[in-house]
């Protein structure tokens, strides 16, 4: 997350849970995450954790809840509503049990409608996996949803924020994003198209992370995500998402890693500037 979201972030890392479960939030002994497609037939719980009960602090004006998170028809559905008893609002997340390195992350979704709302999908580890802070993300902010911004974190450090246009606005149709993470590299993809590419080391995370896919929406950080006016409920929907070990390539046709101009184009190649 970016901008003000550093610290929800922050909060992020003090509300997960601890459990007993070596591949659950909290714990910091996560195994490492081998290549995979998922395609949201349903959400196999050995794989994901849905979070549940807490939010990220007090610029979240929704809480995490099971109940907000559904698949049919291959989709995944992510929803924010209001609970009619509590008048309190719930919203949904999933993040992998095990954490990732180096390699390619991919998603096709289409994100919520409304001001105040944040479509995401972001790869993350913070405290509450005894680990310091490291993020690479997408967002779609409900303000402009003609737009996505990326950005990545590296021990709390942020700032790295583009924002990147869209052919149309995210809310409508299914999008591609997609980041290919090296030692000394990191590149964003927005439906197959390069829009940022990272060479400073300095500037690259390097702690494996686990890989999330959220709804929530904000009171406060109207600045970076717009003002929060709920007119029922909202939700960010999910195709497929997936991860590539480096070293590997087209686990599935629609991979960027299926692009040869993608694929074998190395660091060493942006540094003497071919």
């Amino acid at each position: 997350m970016a901008l003000a979201a550093a610290t929800a972030c922050a909060a992020l890392a003090a509300a997960s849970p601890a459990t007993a479960d070596s591949t659950t939030p909290g714990d910091g002994h996560q195994a490492t995450g081998s290549s995979f497609f998922e395609d949201f037939d349903s959400v196999d719980a050995n794989f994901w954790y849905i979070s549940d009960g807490w939010t990220n602090g007090p610029h979240q004006n929704c809480t995490w809840s099971q109940s907000m998170i559904s698949t049919k028809a291959g989709l995944l559905t992510l929803r924010l509503e209001e609970n009619e008893q509590s008048k309190a609002f719930l919203c949904g997340e999933i993040q992998t049990r095990q954490a990732f390195g180096h390699g390619t992350y991919e998603a096709r979704l289409k994100s919520a409608t409304g001001s105040g709302l944040n479509s995401a999908f972001f790869s993350f580890i913070g405290p509450a996996d005894q680990q310091e802070h490291d993020e690479i993300d997408f967002e779609v902010l409900g303000k402009d949803l003609g737009a996505v911004q990326v950005n990545q974190y590296v021990k709390a450090k942020g700032g790295n924020e583009k924002l990147v246009a869209l052919n149309a606005p995210a809310d409508q149709d299914f999008n591609d994003f997609a980041f290919i993470w090296e030692t000394d590299r990191l590149r964003y993809f927005v439906n197959g198209n390069l829009v940022q590419d990272v060479t400073d080391k300095a500037v690259i995370p390097t702690a494996r992370q686990k890989i999330f896919l959220s709804l929530w929406g904000t009171d406060t950080l109207t600045n970076w995500m717009g003002p929060f006016s709920y007119s029922g409920p909202a939700s960010m929907q999910v195709d497929w998402i997936a991860f590539t070990a480096a070293g590997q390539r087209c686990l599935f046709k629609a991979s960027i890693t299926c692009n040869d101009a993608i694929a074998t184009r190395t660091s060493d190649e942006v540094k003497e500037g071919q």
